[in-house]
C-alpha cells in the first residue's frame, strides 16, 4: 500500500523594503540608459525625438537623421493608410527593398486591398485583388490563405461582427509597418529590433521564474514600473 505525505515548499517572504534596498543597491550606469533609450528612437523612426535627445543627453547619432526621416515619412504613410505613398519613398530609397522581399511586398499590397475596402471602394477593391493578389497567391497557399481572409470582411456589412474584422484595425497596419521598417533596417546594415522590448520581455520572464519560489513586490505595469505587493497583483 502506497502512502504519500504532502509536500508544501513554503515561498520566502520578501518585504518592500528590503526588496528596495536590494534595488537601489545595484548600480545603472546612465549613458548605457541613455544609449538604450537612443536605440529604441532610432529604430523606431522617431526623428524629432532622436535629435532632441541626443542634444539633450550629448549622445552621438550612429546613423544620419536623412536616414530616420526618410524611414519615418515612410511609416507614418503606411499608420496612415497611405500606402501607395510609402511603396513610392521606397522605390525612391532603394527600389531593391521590395524586388528582394516578396512577402513584404504582397503584405504591402494587401494593406492596400484593405484601405479600399475601408474607404468602401468596393468595385476598385475587387479589381486591385484580381490583378495584383490573385496571380501572387496562385503560387503561393499562404499568400492565397491571406487574400481569402482579407475578401472575407466584403461579407459583412457591419465590420463588427467580421470574424476577420481585425484586419481594420490601426495595430494590422502597425504590423505591416513594422515589417516594412524592418526590411529598410535590414538593408542599411542597421539593427531591425529595438534592443528595450526584449529587454522588457526578459524583465517577464525572470519574475515568471522568480514568482515560483518567493513571494516579493513586483512589477506588473511596465509602463509605470510601479513596485506591487504580491497580495495586491493585477494583471499586466
Amino acid at each position: 500500500m502506497q502512502t504519500s505525505t504532502p509536500s508544501s515548499t513554503q515561498k520566502k517572504v520578501v518585504a518592500r523594503s528590503e526588496w528596495e534596498k536590494k534595488l537601489s543597491e545595484v548600480e545603472v550606469n546612465k549613458r548605457d540608459l541613455n544609449k538604450l533609450v537612443m536605440n529604441y528612437l532610432v529604430i523606431e523612426g522617431y526623428k524629432d525625438a532622436a535629435e532632441k535627445f541626443s542634444q539633450e543627453c550629448g549622445l552621438q547619432l550612429d546613423t544620419d537623421l536623412e536616414s530616420i526621416q526618410d524611414r519615418e515619412l515612410i511609416l507614418n504613410a503606411i499608420q496612415n493608410g497611405n500606402v501607395e505613398e510609402a511603396i513610392e519613398r521606397v522605390n525612391d530609397l532603394n527600389p531593391e527593398i521590395l524586388d528582394t522581399h516578396p512577402r513584404l511586398y504582397f503584405h504591402l499590397q494587401q494593406q492596400q486591398l484593405i484601405e479600399y475596402i475601408r474607404q468602401g471602394k468596393i468595385a476598385r477593391a475587387l479589381e486591385f485583388a484580381q490583378e495584383e493578389l490573385a496571380p501572387r497567391g496562385e503560387d503561393n497557399p499562404e499568400f492565397l490563405e491571406e487574400l481569402e481572409r482579407t475578401m472575407t470582411l466584403l461579407a459583412f456589412e457591419d465590420n463588427n461582427q467580421s470574424p476577420v474584422g481585425d484586419l481594420l484595425h490601426p495595430a494590422q497596419r502597425r504590423r505591416t509597418a513594422r515589417e516594412l521598417n524592418a526590411a529598410i533596417l535590414t538593408s542599411q546594415s542597421q539593427e531591425k529590433d529595438p534592443k528595450l522590448p526584449s529587454l522588457l520581455k526578459m524583465l517577464v520572464w525572470a519574475q515568471n521564474q522568480l514568482d515560483e519560489k518567493m513571494s516579493y513586490p513586483r512589477i506588473n505595469n511596465l509602463a509605470t514600473a510601479e513596485l506591487v505587493d504580491n497580495e495586491d497583483t493585477t494583471t499586466l
